[in-house]
């Protein structure tokens, strides 16, 4: 990449001193111009880490690799290592005791550690990580901050964007986008950091300036995750050894497992809460559907806190915000205003248009527990019918399928089962499964399998006093059909749909 520096082989061994094992080379002063650790992207004068990962070990790569003129390698097979030292005297190895760590500290080193002029705020939990992460970013920007922001949405930076495949990218491209954003005149980026970033290393060697714990629940566990809830927990833990400070939600149960990690390692922190006590408390929850959701608490007994997009989760959330912002000093008077301002895409988003007084949402709401809290969220308003569109994605798990349609028909007045991502499944196949969750239930419900039909019924049989769930899609603006992605904004069929009528 054009914005990384020439590296030294004596600078490398320095950055690795800690996880170095072993290093064969015949001259310090050599240099290298560019790190790599997908081989298909190797070329000559790079220095190559080799990544085991579950599928593919780069490892098994290194003699193709120095056949094609890569001569200089980091590793952690010693058979490789010693292999490699018998090839010819130019060859610099380094054996290291991790080949992830190794690629987190080296894409610092090659892109001159952006995270030193950068505050980076990082958000870890089972929930809210977005919503939250959007919401500090316009608090920051409210004062005049350069603010870039890391997470499941992608990575933005003004007019910059990048898509990603995880929350938390590769250390690579992680410490590539700091740089990015930082040559683009970033100031703090706003981050969600999650425990698989922090089991696969990517985010190694990062100290945050601040380190946030929204809440905890069993999640991502499974074979290819985690292998149990301590585990998982035991992740999200670490991210506070490497902070600053932290933020900690004082409500979750798991609490005093984080302030114990902050307060062994003499870490200052803050908490915020709605039940317990805490530096941060929020009281008096107001919940109102007037043409649109407006929500509001009152912040340390002494101010009035207000937002438009709606639920107790998103009160948490911007809770949570209040406790960045005022421990970053920034003034209450520009927190409530940004708050004002803040809604994210495809998380409890509202859908206005001047022909509708009709409530509606867009949520990414695509398992149990996310649909659980979506309609909790909403039975805060007390709205005369709920509701809710909404199908499963293809080629995942049918206990899913069962489970959000027994949840929708025990909690919406009306649910519209129509199509979401079928990928390579017949879309009839997965609605018969949800229909297996929702006869459990005497909740009604009509099918409709083309996603825009379902959201015009939906609108068409709804008044001022009740309430559209479509949930599912989020943020995404596509359908994917056996492989192919279709575009599908539903902000735009739900424009489409009142501009059309008379």
């Amino acid at each position: 990449m054009s914005n990384m520096k020439t590296c030294t082989i004596s600078e490398i061994k320095q950055k690795l001193h800690d996880i170095l094992l072993d290093c064969s080379c015949a001259n310090d002063t050599q240099s290298v111009d560019f790190l790599e650790y997908d081989s298909r992207n190797a070329r000559e004068n790079c220095i190559f880490v080799c990544i085991k990962g579950t599928k593919f070990d780069a490892h098994q790569k290194v003699s193709e690799l120095y056949q094609n003129g890569i001569n200089c390698f980091v590793v952690q097979d010693e058979k490789v290592y010693r292999d490699l030292c018998q090839k010819n005297a130019n060859v610099a190895v380094f054996l290291v005791s991790n080949t992830r760590k190794a690629l987190a500290l080296l894409s610092d080193l090659f892109f001159s550690s952006p995270q030193n002029s950068l505050t980076i705020i990082a958000i870890t939990g089972t929930k809210g990580k977005t919503s939250t992460s959007y919401m500090i970013r316009e608090i920051l920007k409210e004062c005049g901050k350069k603010v870039g922001i890391i997470g499941t949405n992608g990575a933005y930076f003004e007019d910059f964007y990048r898509e990603l495949s995880n929350s938390t990218p590769e250390s690579f491209t992680l410490h590539s986008l700091f740089a990015k954003m930082k040559s683009m005149g970033a100031e703090y980026i706003v981050m969600e950091a999650s425990s698989q970033a922090v089991k696969m290393d990517r985010i190694y060697g990062i100290t945050f300036d601040l380190a946030v714990f929204t809440n905890i629940s069993p999640d991502h566990i499974g074979p290819d995750e985690h292998e149990d809830f301590e585990e998982y927990l035991s992740c999200k833990g670490q991210i506070f050894r490497q902070c600053k400070m932290g933020i900690v939600n004082a409500d979750d149960e798991k609490c005093g497992y984080i302030l114990d990690i902050l307060k062994e390692q003499n870490i200052n922190y803050a908490t915020f809460a709605m039940k317990k006590g805490a530096d941060f408390k929020a009281s008096d929850p107001k919940y109102i559907i007037d043409n649109g959701f407006k929500t509001s608490f009152v912040l340390n007994d002494n101010q009035t806190v207000k937002l438009n997009v709606p639920g107790k989760f998103s009160i948490f959330n911007s809770l949570c915000a209040c406790a960045v912002g005022l421990s970053l000093n920034i003034d209450i008077d520009n927190i409530k205003s940004a708050l004002t301002k803040a809604s994210v895409l495809g998380r409890v988003e509202p859908v206005k248009h001047p022909k509708s007084n009709t409530g509606i949402l867009i949520d990414y709401a695509h398992n149990a527990l996310s649909m659980q809290s979506l309609f909790e969220a909403i039975k805060e308003y007390c709205p005369r019918r709920t509701i809710c569109v909404f199908g499963c994605g293809g080629n995942r798990s049918k206990l899913r399928r069962y489970d959000m349609g027994e949840i929708s028909g025990n909690n919406a007045t009306i649910s519209v089962i129509t199509s979401d991502n079928p990928r390579f499944e017949e879309p009839m196949d997965i609605i018969n499964d949800i229909l297996i969750g929702i006869k459990k239930t005497s909740g009604q419900y009509v099918v409709i399998p083309d996603r825009r039909e379902a959201i015009a019924y939906a609108l068409s049989i709804a008044n001022s006093d009740d309430v559209v769930l479509l949930a599912g899609k989020g943020q995404e603006m596509y359908q994917e059909i056996k492989g192919v992605k279709y575009p599908l904004d539903e902000r735009e069929i739900v424009k489409n749909y009142f501009d059309e009528l008379k």
